[in-house]
């Protein structure tokens, strides 16, 4: 197999990996899938797409990611979010892995995370699976051949799945392992096939190296008006809150689908690529993403598959909910070619309130988008375990705890000295339940959502008028075009008004809870949007 372009003063015996056996650099999709194929890592799927398993990790391991606790990151990481190993633990992995690796088969991908010349992070990802290589060259940004003769990484990734750590011997909790060292430039894998680490681990990086200087990094979506990247708009959103489909509106370019920084120029694509859910996905309701599932290249992960015909079941979760597929940007569309856009102009954060209290949209002060982006609020829906038949709050700070190397109010305060500077507006918008309470109620109508998000966009939401909810103190708009005036005021949905207001005594509670571990660290008005 040939190997691609490299610089010959960057392989990795010249970073200290030696004694491994073939090294294939920079290899391109067709030859990546030829590798992964005769690898027997996977199975060719219908259109060329690679369908892979990943074992017993189908998604991410946040209690097993570590940061080696060394002086220069002593006073900035928030250690109550990232767990700390040693510098001495952390060398004894780096040299367990380099022994592991010996002799073995390796993939490097020399990539970009961020379109933003000026804040992106030159990136080697060295894998032991070639498939791995695919996903990672469609999840982050790749440069030009002419490119790739100077690459110089600031970062190196290395990721072995076949590496069993030793909690023992290596500081860790598991045989996985994923470890940050920002002294020696250098992330370590070890104990877990799913792709997803390699993605996140850049995050994490760009989330602790972009806020020094004053570029805010986003766990969220983005797009902007067709012929207009200045009018741009940006969703925060969790897993499961529509995050990925609400802001792929056919009516406007994609600039990214999950995580982007926002400087003094505008905001920017970490990634060039999109790794979407795809359980339940349906080709008349999201058909961009679906005709992804069948072109030549898309990562299909932990799908189950006809033997015979490979035709996907997009509904059988055996092998995990969190089936995905990860594909190149330039595959939707309509997405940017530049992975550019302007300072956002609206800025959109969805929950998925099960507890039926919120209304569909609301229009945040600059203090209250502080305080929802550090609650970072979605909930969970009550599981079959017996007896329980309540949904489950689930905070995660600024849209993405686990992905926050420093203290969340870093963050807070980047994002609203921003829309204080550029003048954005807003809005908090729950895709949940509406009516009641799940179980109770109905999901919020999609069709409603797009509606008022397009309102919202356009600026015909900003001139109407709005009444000031008497829960959580924000503006929720009186009427909507498109949507019934019944659904912008829940506890008129609600059958049984007393029950919205217990419910929604208890979701306040719930919030103030949570939010009583930022109070030292914020500002006053801040700290009122907590009191109603």
């Amino acid at each position: 197999m040939t190997s691609g372009r490299v610089n010959p003063s960057q392989t990795l015996e010249t970073q200290g990996i030696k004694g491994v056996g073939a090294v294939y650099y920079n290899l391109l999709e067709p030859a990546l899938i030829e590798a992964a194929l005769k690898n027997n890592e996977g199975t060719l799927g219908q259109g060329g797409a690679f369908l892979v398993t990943t074992g017993k990790h189908t998604g991410r391991s946040p209690k097993d990611k570590f940061v080696v606790r060394t002086p220069s990151v002593e006073d900035s990481i928030w250690w109550e979010n990232n767990a700390p190993m040693t510098p001495e633990a952390f060398d004894v992995l780096h040299a367990d892995m380099l022994e592991h690796m010996k002799g073995g088969e390796y993939y490097v991908q020399d990539l970009y995370g961020g379109s933003d010349a000026q804040h992106r992070l030159d990136v080697r990802v060295v894998t032991e699976l070639a498939w791995h290589g695919l996903f990672i060259r469609h999840l982050l940004r790749r440069p030009t051949a002419e490119e790739l003769d100077v690459f110089a990484p600031e970062f190196t990734v290395i990721n072995c799945p076949s590496f069993k750590a030793d909690p023992a011997r290596h500081g860790c909790r598991s045989e996985t392992v994923i470890s940050l060292n920002f002294d020696k430039k250098l992330i370590l894998i070890g104990g877990t096939a799913y792709a997803g680490e390699n993605k996140k681990s850049v995050f994490s990086l760009l989330n602790y190296i972009l806020p020094e200087k004053n570029v805010m990094a986003m766990h969220c979506s983005a797009n902007h008006a067709k012929g207009n990247s200045d009018d741009a708009a940006v969703f925060f959103g969790l897993s499961g809150t529509g995050k990925t489909t609400l802001s792929a509106d056919p009516a406007r370019v994609l600039i990214g689908d999950d995580e982007h920084g926002w400087s003094d120029k505008g905001i920017f694509n970490f990634e060039g690529g999109c790794y979407a859910k795809t359980i339940n996905l349906r080709e008349e309701a999201e058909p961009e993403i679906y005709a992804t599932t069948k072109k030549f290249g898309t990562v299909i992960e932990n799908m189950v598959y006809d033997e015979r015909t490979k035709e996907l079941d997009f509904d059988d979760d055996s092998l995990t909910a969190n089936m995905r597929c990860a594909y190149p940007l330039d595959y939707i569309s309509n997405a940017s070619d530049t992975a550019l856009g302007g300072h956002p102009k609206n800025i959109i954060m969805l929950t998925c309130d099960a507890f039926g209290v919120l209304p569909p949209i609301a229009r945040l002060t600059p203090a209250q988008a502080m305080y929802h982006f550090l609650s970072g609020f979605t909930s969970k829906v009550a599981g079959t375990e017996r007896g329980v038949t309540e949904p489950e709050p689930t905070f995660s700070t600024c849209f993405g705890a686990p992905f926050m190397p420093r203290r969340p109010e870093v963050y807070g305060n980047l994002l609203r000295e921003k829309i204080a500077e550029h003048g954005a507006t807003c809005w908090l918008v729950n895709t949940g339940w509406t009516g009641g309470a799940y179980g109770t109620g109905s999901r919020m109508p999609i069709r409603a959502t797009r509606a008022l998000l397009t309102a919202a966009l356009d600026g015909t939401l900003n001139k109407g008028e709005f009444r000031k909810d008497p829960n959580f103190g924000f503006e929720v708009p009186a009427a909507c075009p498109g949507v019934a005036e019944v659904l912008l005021d829940p506890r008129r949905t609600w059958e049984n008004q007393a029950a919205y207001d217990r419910q929604a005594n208890k979701l306040v509670e719930m919030f103030s809870d949570n939010f009583a571990q930022y109070v030292p660290f914020i500002d006053d008005d801040v700290k009122a949007c907590a009191i109603c």
